[in-house]
């Protein structure tokens, strides 16, 4: 699915979720982590945008949802480019914690109110 990129253009995105499983003794510190590694998401151009949840029912679930403009922005670009090691390094200690990643192409059944 294509979409329209402020400023003009399309873009054809892909949707990352990557499903964590954090230990009780490593809680704490990982939504923190995930906020220091936000700032080189934010400064890569391959991010669209981001939100990490976490399940009510359940603290140690949580869900990392990033949006790129395109596989190969993200699989590529990203991963070998400026901002990826300063990424890596805070998310580095939850690497063994996730239980699913998966990459989706975004459907035009969407909404957002």
């Amino acid at each position: 699915m294509s979409t329209q990129r402020a400023g003009g253009g399309l873009i054809d995105m892909l949707v990352e979720y990557i499903r964590y499983r954090i230990p009780p003794e490593r809680q704490a510190d990982f939504v923190p982590a995930y906020a220091r590694a936000a700032k080189a998401l934010d400064a890569a151009p391959e991010c669209v945008g981001y939100d990490l949840s976490r399940c009510v029912d359940d603290s140690s679930s949580h869900i990392l949802r990033i949006v790129w403009t395109s596989a190969e922005a993200h699989l590529r670009d990203f991963r070998t480019g400026p901002n990826f090691p300063a990424f890596f390094a805070e998310i580095r200690p939850y690497v063994n914690h996730i239980e699913e990643m998966r990459h989706y192409t975004p459907t035009e059944v969407t909404s957002t109110r």
